[in-house]
């Protein structure tokens, strides 16, 4: 089949402003994949999820029985161990688990006043 001349410069055309427009958006147009869409969702719905079980840490510290000789613990501890004070004190460990979550301890950690 033989195609027109002039049909030849459209069809080279639309090839090169198809790969154009797709690196253009890719770069700088915000296009992503669906694995980064994925990545970038499930980081999100983790940083809520912290940020909604800081409550029940910050409860089950001034509900805790030993808070004082905790508190003393955490606040003698140097600053990079402080999370894992807490983590030991118990209150990072949410209902329902049987471990304490490192996140949810660093930022219960910022919560608290030391």
């Amino acid at each position: 089949m033989n195609t027109p001349e002039w049909l030849k410069p459209g069809i080279y055309g639309a090839l090169i402003g198809a790969v154009c427009v797709g690196v253009v958006g890719f770069t700088w147009g915000g296009w992503v994949t669906g694995g980064t869409a994925n990545e970038r969702a499930m980081a999100m719905s983790e940083d809520d999820v912290v940020a909604s079980m800081v409550p029940v840490c910050l409860d089950m510290a001034r509900s805790d029985p030993a808070r004082a000789e905790k508190m003393a613990t955490i606040k003698v501890a140097s600053t990079y161990q402080r999370r894992d004070a807490l983590m030991t004190a118990g209150w990072a460990t949410m209902p329902g688990t049987d471990a304490p979550n490192r996140d949810i301890a660093e930022a219960c950690l910022k919560e608290l006043d030391l």
